[in-house]
C-alpha cells in the first residue's frame, strides 16, 4: 500500500513526500540508477499538485539522492550519501 500525505500534519506536503520517497530509495524499492515515476504519476499517486512533487524532488536533489536529467526524468543516485548527512 502506498504511504499517504497527511493533510493535518505540521510538515508541508512536499516535505512529507520527500520523506516518503527517501524511504523508498533507502529501502531499495527504488534501486540506485532507477528512474523515479514522473511528476504526473507521483502527483496522482499521492494526491498532491505538480509543484509539490517538484519541491519534493528538489529536496532529494539537495540531499544528493536523486539526479534529474532534462527531458529524461529523475533517477536515483548511484552512490547514496549516509542517512542524515
Amino acid at each position: 500500500m502506498t504511504e499517504q500525505i497527511n493533510p493535518g500534519a505540521a510538515a508541508y506536503h512536499y516535505e512529507q513526500l520527500a520523506k516518503i520517497l527517501e524511504g523508498k530509495i533507502r529501502s531499495g524499492e527504488f534501486p540506485a540508477g532507477s528512474r523515479l515515476p514522473g511528476e504526473l504519476i507521483l502527483s496522482q499517486e499521492y494526491g498532491v499538485g505538480s509543484n509539490t512533487v517538484r519541491r519534493a524532488l528538489n529536496i532529494l536533489r539537495e540531499r544528493e539522492l536523486v539526479v534529474t536529467v532534462r527531458a529524461r526524468g529523475s533517477f536515483v543516485a548511484e552512490q547514496l550519501p549516509e542517512a542524515g548527512d
